[in-house]
C-alpha cells in the first residue's frame, strides 16, 4: 500500500513538472518567434534607405511618398510592443507599396539593375517577414491553447505564463491599394 502512495505521488510530481516545463517551452518559443519578426523587420528597414535613394534619383518630385516611407520606417524601428510593432509594420508596408507604385511609372527605373536587385531583396524579405508572422501566430495559438485548457491551465499561474496577443498587421477595412496620382 505504501508503494502505491509513493508511486502516485511520484507520478503527480512528474506530471506537474511536465506541464510546467511545457508552458515554459511554449512561452520561450513565442518570445523567439517575435524576435524573428523583429530580425526580418530590421532587415527590411535596412533596405529601405537604399530603395528610397534609388527611386529618388528618377522621381525627385515624389517627395511626399519618400517622406511617408521614411516616417513609417522611423516608427517601425522604434516600436517595442507587439501591437506597436504590428501597427508600424502595417504602415511601413503601405508606404512601401506607394513607393513601388511610383517606381512603376518610370521605365528607366524599372530597368535599373540596382533597383531590380533592391526590389528582389525586398520581396524576399517580405516573404520572410510573412513567414515569421505566421510562425509567431502559430506559436501564440499553441501557447494560448495550453494556457486556457485543462490540465495546463492549472499550472499557468504558477509558471507565470499568460495568453499572448496575436500579431495583426492591419485593420481589415484598410486593405485598399494606395493610389498614386501624377
Amino acid at each position: 500500500m505504501e508503494y502505491i502512495v509513493i508511486g502516485a505521488v511520484i507520478l503527480l510530481v512528474l506530471f506537474f513538472i511536465a506541464q510546467y516545463n511545457r508552458l515554459i517551452r511554449l512561452n520561450i518559443t513565442v518570445d523567439e518567434a517575435f524576435a524573428q519578426i523583429e530580425v526580418q523587420l530590421k532587415r527590411r528597414a535596412d533596405l529601405i534607405p537604399n530603395l528610397v535613394e534609388t527611386v529618388k534619383g528618377y522621381a525627385a518630385h515624389e517627395q511626399s511618398t519618400f517622406d511617408a516611407v521614411v516616417t513609417a520606417r522611423a516608427k517601425a524601428t522604434s516600436a517595442t510592443t507587439i501591437a506597436d510593432v504590428a501597427a508600424a509594420d502595417g504602415a511601413l508596408t503601405n508606404a512601401l507599396k506607394g513607393l513601388l507604385a511610383v517606381a512603376e511609372a518610370y521605365p528607366d527605373l524599372k530597368a535599373s539593375a540596382n533597383f531590380l536587385s533592391l526590389q528582389e531583396e525586398l520581396s524576399t524579405t517580405e516573404n520572410k517577414v510573412s513567414f515569421a508572422r505566421q510562425f509567431y501566430n502559430d506559436t501564440v495559438r499553441s501557447l494560448n491553447t495550453a494556457v486556457k485548457t485543462i490540465p495546463t491551465s492549472f499550472f499557468a499561474g504558477f509558471a507565470k505564463v499568460d495568453a499572448r496577443d496575436f500579431y495583426e498587421v492591419e485593420n481589415p477595412t484598410d486593405r485598399n491599394v494606395p493610389g498614386v496620382k501624377f
